[in-house]
């Protein structure tokens, strides 16, 4: 609603200013009238621009849209187990900031730009899941679009949607089987400043992921490099360390993380302890923005099967 008022400020700030160069182009002396007429237009054609590029993210906003799949979930201890596993070692990093998936935080502190505000949603039934479907929360995990059918940008920016089916059921049986702890989120948890929904417009912020509607299979949960690949597939390592993993780039939103190569130089045991202590082979104490915490939490067979794949990559 914010950036509506703006934008509607815009257009009545521009309409102020076609007000103003009329009455320039009636002076009579022909200074005031020519540099108050440049001067207008140039005014307006400026706040034309940003009035314009405002209107499109606005529509960029809301354009994101994914049918609720028919979902319902009859969870089993089993099931549960595995939820709390790819929770624990994934949804963690942004949804435990105050205790486990009670959301808090704003992920936009570590971004450079002040383009809004944006805060992981309480997953416990103190937040608003517990009045979604399955479904609902499904799409949410799948394509970043929430119960009443607005985008959840850093959802859709993550590889959350990347989860198989199996898995993304298992979080939601997982969510589900937790009692209620924590404070309410923000509604909606996304918000956009002004110089952000600007930025949408101008086509400067990350793409969405593409809205997925088809079924997602993993491999057999194993220490295989296969089965890693599942693993980082989901992960969101690329967006930090680079779409090869060979390191960040310059053009990305940071961090820039370094070549993963750099985990040919390990035996299996040192990747390991790297994950659990936040402190590499060669004493390196790994950054806070980098989620070791939540990865370390991954059991032997993971944190071996993210091992296998890395070590597969081409290159040194």
């Amino acid at each position: 609603m914010e950036n509506i008022a703006a934008l509607i400020a815009m257009v009545a700030f521009i309409a102020l200013l076609a007000w103003l160069g009329v009455r320039a182009s009636r002076t009579k002396s022909a200074l005031a009238k020519w540099s108050g007429m440049v001067l207008t237009a140039m005014l307006a054609v400026s706040v034309f621009g940003v009035a314009a590029l405002t209107a499109v993210g606005i529509v960029r906003q809301r354009a994101r849209s994914a049918p609720v799949p028919d979902v319902r979930i009859e969870a089993t201890p089993d099931q549960i187990d595995r939820g709390r596993a790819v929770a624990d070692g994934f949804c963690a990093a942004c949804h435990s900031q105050t205790g486990t998936l009670t959301g808090g935080g704003d992920v936009a502190k570590d971004l450079p730009i002040p383009i809004g505000s944006f805060v992981p949603a309480n997953l416990t039934p103190a937040g608003v899941l517990k009045n979604w479907s399955d479904g609902e929360i499904f799409r949410a995990i799948r394509n970043g679009i929430d119960a009443r059918g607005r985008w959840l940008a850093i959802m859709s920016f993550t590889n959350a949607g990347r989860l198989s089916d199996d898995d993304t059921r298992a979080v939601i049986a997982y969510i589900r089987s937790l009692p209620a702890s924590g404070a309410q989120t923000p509604d909606p948890p996304d918000r956009f400043s002004l110089l952000g929904i600007v930025m949408l417009g101008a086509g400067l912020l990350p793409d969405a992921k593409p809205v997925f509607t088809g079924v997602i299979t993993a491999p057999p949960k194993a220490p295989t490099a296969l089965y890693g690949k599942y693993l980082l597939s989901y992960q969101d390592c690329r967006e930090c360390h680079g779409r090869d993993l060979g390191g960040g780039v310059p053009g990305q939103l940071p961090p820039l993380g370094p070549d993963l190569g750099i985990v040919k130089n390990w035996s299996l045991a040192q990747f390991v302890d790297t994950m659990r202590t936040g402190i590499d082979p060669s004493g390196h104490r790994l950054g806070e923005q980098m989620p070791w915490r939540p990865i370390g939490r991954m059991d032997d067979d993971d944190l071996a099967a993210i091992y296998q794949y890395l070590m597969a990559l081409p290159g040194s």
